[in-house]
């Protein structure tokens, strides 16, 4: 066999051993890679019940009349009544917000309509109340009656219920993080008990979104803090 060819035939035999054995190499390492990768998602659900800590109750009152002044007058002297029962109740000042007059003349809005209203103007007022202190909040709102007993009128078309809100959630959040996980562990235990594996480590996890809601439509100040946590763990033979 001429020089050349012997040399050209070694060179090819030895390309075709590499090749071969690459192949190999590269396909043992997408088996390995595969088996590495079988994993398991899992969610882990920790929820908790617990008490509103602030409150923002508006409360606005109105009164109507054809005289401006007169008007002016009634909604400064029930906006110092209803601070005053709030203050004797016992809320601080710091803890009140009270609003301009908002007054309306219905005049103005007829544009032509020919329609005259009863009373020219109306007109609102809003006290805001911003405070920690929520079953104050829960008994004061029944004493606005003996107010309402005594001609001022509560609520109207802009009026706003009750906020109570959950303002420490970063109090719990480590806790029910750490519950969330070990719940989500313990469903992947299980999955690799029924499923002859063995649970590795964890491969990611996402720890998910806190919600905060009303525990239901009657009780607003006692809320529900839910949080879901995903977890992919390895699974091995």
């Amino acid at each position: 066999m001429p020089t050349t060819l012997r040399t050209s035939f070694i060179h090819g035999a030895l390309i075709g051993a590499g090749l071969a054995f690459m192949g190999y190499f590269v396909g043992h390492s997408v088996v390995q890679f595969r088996e590495f990768e079988r994993a398991v998602s899992v969610k882990g659900l920790a929820e908790r019940e617990v008490p509103a800590d602030i409150a923002v109750w508006p409360i606005q009152f109105t009164s109507a009349s054809n005289d401006l002044t007169a008007l002016y007058a009634t909604l400064d002297s029930n906006a110092e009544q209803v601070m005053a029962l709030l203050k004797s109740a016992g809320f601080a000042d710091a803890e009140l917000t009270l609003a301009p007059p908002v007054v309306t003349d219905k005049l103005a809005q007829q544009y032509g309509s020919g329609e005259r209203a009863a009373m020219r103007y109306t007109g609102r007022r809003t006290i805001t109340v911003y405070s920690s202190k929520i079953d104050l909040v829960r008994s004061s709102q029944n004493n606005l009656a003996e107010l309402g007993k005594k001609g001022i009128a509560f609520g109207g078309d802009e009026a706003q219920p009750t906020q109570y809100l959950f303002t420490k959630l970063n109090d719990v959040k480590p806790a029910m993080i750490e519950e969330a996980t070990r719940k989500a562990r313990d469903v992947a235990e299980k999955f690799a008990n029924d499923s002859n594996s063995r649970l590795g480590k964890i491969k990611s996890a996402n720890q998910g979104q806190f919600t905060v809601e009303d525990r239901d439509s009657n009780t607003p100040y006692i809320k529900r803090v839910r949080v879901v946590s995903t977890v992919d763990y390895y699974l091995s033979d």
